[in-house]
């Protein structure tokens, strides 16, 4: 039995299929294409990935139909590849349950590091304790310590830090952070985000990982570089 892990590609660009195609068996993925949404969500369904890259620009429908399609009866990770750049768009994708968002032309170490994101956070799960570079998270102790040394964080400040821990990697938007950290009715208080992120910021220095803005979209939890 193969056990190599899966990836769905739909996308209807022939020769971006070939280079994804090739990259991700370099990976050892099982490969699978779709050239359509409509064949994309089948072959979802059928092929049961372990990822999905997934353009915008598709002839039948637009990719943000079918992730919000995928997302009602699947969890399986989107990685969504297009040539949009707009920051609107970014933020509706995620918020339409995207786990990240590549802008094309990518490299191929890139899409790599994406990959390796999202089956990292797909492995660890809710992990008892999370280490992540020189930081440790411990959940049931609610402890977080950075090369050994505990850190002094407020309730607010360690919600944020185990919201962006659980997602590392990930860009998580300014609002599903607001929403899950502040409540359902504090979308529109950006200015606390921003207050606790510079907080947090200089608490994570040496931790060996820092917070990554992504202006007008949210932010990502990163290793120094």
């Amino acid at each position: 039995m193969n056990s190599s892990p899966r990836a769905l590609v739909i996308d209807d660009e022939v020769q971006l299929r070939r280079l994804l195609r090739l990259a991700l068996a370099a990976k050892g993925y099982e490969v699978f294409e779709a050239a359509t949404g409509s064949l994309g969500i089948s072959e979802a369904a059928f092929r049961k990935p372990d990822v999905i890259l997934l353009d915008l620009g598709l002839p039948d429908m637009d990719g943000l139909e079918v992730l919000r399609n995928l997302r009602g009866w699947c969890d399986t990770p989107v990685l969504v590849l297009s040539v949009r750049d707009e920051e609107n768009v970014k933020v509706a994708a995620l918020e339409n349950g995207a786990d990240d968002y590549v802008t094309k032309p990518f490299s191929t170490a890139e899409l790599n590091a994406r990959l390796t994101a999202i089956q990292r956070r797909r492995t660890q799960g809710e992990e008892a304790v999370q280490a992540l570079g020189f930081l440790k998270l411990d959940y049931p102790n609610r402890e977080v310590t950075a090369a050994g040394v505990r850190l002094k964080l407020s309730p607010i400040e360690y919600q944020l830090l185990k919201l962006l821990a659980q997602n590392h990697g990930k860009v998580v938007t300014q609002k599903h952070i607001l929403q899950e950290v502040w409540g359902p009715k504090a979308t529109d208080q950006a200015q606390y985000l921003r207050v606790y992120i510079g907080h947090l910021r200089k608490k994570l220095t040496d931790s060996g990982v820092s917070i990554q803005n992504e202006p007008g979209i949210g932010y990502r939890l990163v290793p120094d570089s």
